[in-house]
């Protein structure tokens, strides 16, 4: 994922964010395994039998996988976006009383553009944000969109309706069994309507939520110092997220960067799959895509917000960011390349790579996460599991120039693409 930005960044001194926080993460740790410890013992109180025991489970299984997350250095401590997040969350508390006192402020090593906050006041912010936003006010629409979630407590409810619905499910697929009917395919039919109308209802529930979300983040948000219309305008900069650039790679690219002194570049290697024979109206997919939806359309929630808040109907420009800002948005933008690494995105890692290099942007930085993008699926070809790293073709889901990377890609021999991952590793600088 890849900032619509065109603004060039000068990275020849890039530092990479320290990652050397084992006593601020041990510190963390110890609090959210207290405070999750906590929660726990008071949803035992609260609730009895099955439900207390659904829940209980839950929220184990969720602390175990956050306190794995933590410990894999998905996220960052002691960075340099921690005081502006405080900062912000400071502006939106003074005239918001409603907003906890007791939020602890978190950065994940995430390329999307999100954020979101736990039960016990740990506020998530992925870097991703300042790929896609203009300005610190549109950063704290979003956490005001997130306080909203907080305040209504969508989460809890979200996970009380889901062990309510399992008893519900239970009792109706046990009457299922009994039934006197002896054809296994009714009895299956059955079943999957009760799945596909939970799936479609949890999906209808998020959505509400969202809206609301919505209505009570403008509400703290326009209560502070920033300017109203920027929450809007961060909703319309998030509509325009792709989790995969749609920038286009030109074929000069392809041939600029693997006509290699000791391997020439090879037309056959931009041959595309031919997918005009199949026939998509024959396959009809058995759950609704749009129902499985869990956020509205932006442009609804946009719609809704406008209707319900007369003012935002005035369309006003984003503000020019602070000189803090922009610092910020490049250490965000040097950092895709690491976090892509980090989460073992190696294919996307290298469409990045080749479009920052596309662009002319620091060739020895861009250059050397190529090299070691390439190395990494030169390991999983050879050991038989690419697929983990490297997506396949879906023509109805991808963008041409997406699709045509792909191709090239497993077009590409183990040999060839170890020649690719040398080339580049050698004489790179060392990226940790």
């Amino acid at each position: 994922m890849l900032t619509l930005c065109s603004v060039p960044f000068c990275a020849q001194a890039y530092k990479a964010i320290d990652t050397a926080d084992y006593v601020q993460r041990k510190e963390f740790l110890k609090n959210f395994s207290g405070n999750n410890e906590n929660l726990i013992r008071k949803l035992k109180s609260q609730y009895s039998g099955r439900t207390a025991s659904e829940l209980v489970k839950i929220y184990k299984e969720f602390g175990a996988d956050f306190e794995k997350q933590v410990k894999n250095k998905d996220f960052v401590f002691r960075s340099e976006f921690d005081p502006v997040i405080r900062n912000l969350i400071e502006r939106l508390r003074k005239n918001n009383p409603r907003i906890p006192q007791d939020l602890k402020i978190l950065i994940a090593k995430d390329n999307m553009p999100n954020a979101y906050c736990l039960a016990d006041g740990t506020f998530v912010i992925n870097m991703g944000l300042y790929s896609w936003l203009d300005n610190d006010a549109q950063i704290a629409a979003v956490i005001a969109h997130e306080l909203g979630h907080k305040i209504d407590d969508h989460t809890f409810k979200m996970v009380l309706n889901r062990v309510e619905q399992n008893e519900q499910d239970r009792s109706t697929v046990q009457g299922i069994k009994e039934t006197t009917e002896n054809r296994s395919q009714g009895r299956n039919q059955k079943a999957f309507d009760i799945l596909k109308n939970r799936v479609y209802k949890k999906s209808v529930e998020k959505r509400k939520q969202e809206m609301q979300a919505d209505s009570l983040g403008y509400s703290i948000f326009k209560r502070s110092d920033f300017n109203k219309n920027e929450f809007v305008n961060a909703l319309q900069k998030l509509q325009n997220f792709d989790t995969i650039s749609p920038r286009v790679l030109k074929e000069e690219t392809y041939k600029k960067l693997y006509d290699l002194p000791k391997q020439a570049f090879k037309e056959k290697w931009m041959k595309k799959e031919d997918f005009s024979l199949y026939n998509y109206n024959f396959y009809k997919e058995k759950l609704n895509k749009d129902s499985l939806a869990s956020h509205p359309e932006m442009a609804k929630r946009i719609e809704k917000l406008k209707k319900t808040f007369p003012e935002l109907n005035i369309s006003v420009e984003s503000e020019k960011p602070s000189e803090a800002y922009i610092s910020l948005k490049k250490t965000a933008r040097m950092e895709i390349l690491p976090n892509y690494f980090h989460s073992e995105d190696y294919g996307v890692g290298i469409y990045s790579a080749m479009q920052f290099l596309q662009d002319e942007e620091d060739e020895k930085y861009y250059k050397a996460w190529l090299g070691k993008c390439f190395a990494k699926i030169y390991e999983a070809r050879k050991n038989y599991n690419l697929n983990r790293y490297l997506d396949r073709i879906e023509p109805k889901e991808q963008s041409e120039s997406y699709q045509q990377f792909l191709n090239f890609m497993w077009n590409l021999s183990l040999d060839e693409i170890k020649n690719i991952a040398d080339y580049y590793q050698f004489g790179a600088i060392t990226v940790k």
